[in-house]
């Protein structure tokens, strides 16, 4: 590891007990670091004390141990190894999320097949983020400051209610759902839904989808922030949330009613109009966000494919993916739909569309899918000048 020596700013105190006593600082985010391996929890230590916007709020080497610390030392964030002995990360997900600070939680997840089937059920039920574990060696300054960005953004909704890379929304949100004033849905027949999301997005995709019945046969389009490894078990996920098949989209493959397209996890998902079908194509160029794969190309492309018959939605997430495609869909006629800000993981993708006024309805994810189902039986999806519920 060749991580620069510098002195700890928030490392704390050592009892006579060799207990560790946190320092704290005014806003300063807690985190939490669960992990069997004394190794892994040291370098993890030393890079959460090497930025002085955090503190640590302690280290547990079990489940077992971090739940019993939680309830007396609260902490923001939960860098949360799922492969223990004991209980597991897996099985005390639930009993961490409901400890007196509600943390954030993000997997620390190693490469392996049954990593990948054990992080994306930890999305599923409610961990924010996941950050692959490296090898030996492979805990680097970059490495570290991916997982402290990671942290930054996640701890930021607790300690300011806000999103790390966001100032706090101005948009008024007297409810938990808000749509534009005099907005309304296109008349036109909507051809497809694209959703995109990212950091927190997996746990709100399961929640929307889960609200989509059988007379919404729409084909779906998800492009969701995960390493490639993951999209075929998070395409068997899918599946299950849904009740529908999903495919892994590839180069000429055709978008099919009461269908799901995923965007794989090392290509950008275009849309392009063959004849009368609309196929796919996998692009790498560089996207303006950074992202592989980014929301903005799909969006982009559906809007001339489709001619704005879209409806966009955009879930919990980092940054700023979407909003550029966004406001492409909204130009050709299309309608952005947002996830609010209270029942986001971070609130960036989202807030940004929000605050570009692209988006005609902020809601939570089940309020979405509610209101993709009254379009879906012929009801209008929003009237005009109304609101959320």
């Amino acid at each position: 590891m060749n991580l620069p020596a510098r002195p700890s700013l928030l490392a704390g105190r050592t009892g006579a007990a060799g207990q560790h006593t946190p320092v704290r600082r005014a806003g300063a985010i807690r985190v939490m670091i669960v992990d069997d391996s004394l190794t892994v929890r040291t370098i993890f230590k030393r890079m959460v004390e090497s930025d002085p916007a955090l503190a640590l709020a302690g280290t547990a080497s079990s489940a077992e141990r971090a739940i019993a610390q939680l309830a007396a030392e609260p902490a923001d964030v939960v860098l949360l190894d799922l492969e223990m002995p004991g209980m597991g990360g897996l099985d005390a997900l639930p009993a961490i999320l409901a400890t007196p600070a509600s943390p954030q939680v993000l997997v620390v997840s190693s490469l392996t097949v049954d990593g990948a089937e054990h992080t994306l059920a930890a999305l599923s039920m409610g961990a924010a983020d996941t950050l692959l574990k490296p090898r030996p060696g492979g805990f680097t300054e970059e490495y570290r400051a991916q997982l402290l960005g990671k942290i930054r953004a996640l701890g930021a909704r607790n300690v300011e209610s806000g999103a790390a890379d966001e100032p706090a929304a101005p948009l008024p949100l007297p409810e938990r759902s808000f749509a534009r004033p005099g907005a309304i849905l296109r008349s036109r027949q909507i051809e497809v839904i694209a959703i995109g999301a990212s950091t927190g997005g997996i746990h709100a995709l399961g929640l929307m989808l889960g609200t989509l019945g059988p007379a919404c046969d729409l084909p779906i389009l998800i492009t969701q922030h995960l390493p490639a490894s993951f999209i075929p078990v998070f395409a068997r996920q899918v599946e299950a949330a849904c009740g529908r098949p999903a495919d892994i989209a590839a180069d000429g493959m055709v978008i099919r009613p009461g269908r799901v397209m995923i965007a794989p996890g090392n290509g950008h998902m275009l849309v392009r109009r063959s004849g009368d079908r609309l196929v796919t194509r996998i692009c790498t160029d560089p996207a303006s966000s950074g992202c592989l794969p980014s929301v903005d190309p799909m969006l982009a492309s559906l809007a001339d494919a489709c001619e704005g018959r879209v409806l966009g939605v955009i879930l919990s997430g980092m940054g700023r993916d979407g909003v550029i495609g966004a406001q492409q869909l909204v130009a050709a006629g299309g309608t952005i739909f947002a996830q609010d800000a209270e029942s986001s993981a971070v609130w960036g993708m989202p807030g940004a569309v929000a605050k570009a006024g692209l988006a005609s309805l902020i809601a939570t994810p089940a309020r979405i899918g509610e209101a993709i189902m009254a379009h879906a039986g012929t009801q209008p999806l929003l009237r005009q000048g109304g609101g959320g519920g």
